[in-house]
């Protein structure tokens, strides 16, 4: 899996290691179905403060439709957390319904078949 970061803020550049282990952990288990991901971050009101971390996960699956979860939150760990999770649970669903709409298999056609 790819993983690519972008900020222009550099509060969130020091964060850059942090992320990509944040990112390989929260996706271990789902390594397979994930090509590339991108976290875009920014401070929507700069030095303000206030509710204004913003935390932007690209996760691209095999299937070629980009996941993409928007998170603010006060500070930059808690947007990162907060987006990885609903990400992650956005490909879980997105697996999930690819598996119920492929349905169940016919075993005795198979065999009826293939002549056995």
């Amino acid at each position: 899996m790819q993983v690519l970061f972008k900020s222009r803020d550099r509060e969130a550049v020091r964060l850059r290691s942090f992320a990509r282990q944040r990112i390989r952990f929260v996706f271990r288990r789902m390594d397979w179905l994930i090509s590339k991901a991108t976290v875009s971050m920014s401070d929507i009101n700069g030095p303000r403060g206030g509710l204004d971390k913003r935390c932007q996960v690209q996760v691209q699956t095999p299937d070629a439709t980009p996941v993409v979860v928007t998170s603010i939150a006060r500070d930059w760990r808690g947007a990162l957390d907060l987006a990885l999770a609903r990400a992650a649970r956005s490909i879980i669903r997105r697996q999930q319904a690819r598996i119920a709409t492929r349905g169940p298999r016919d075993f005795d056609a198979v065999y009826r078949g293939s002549g056995l």
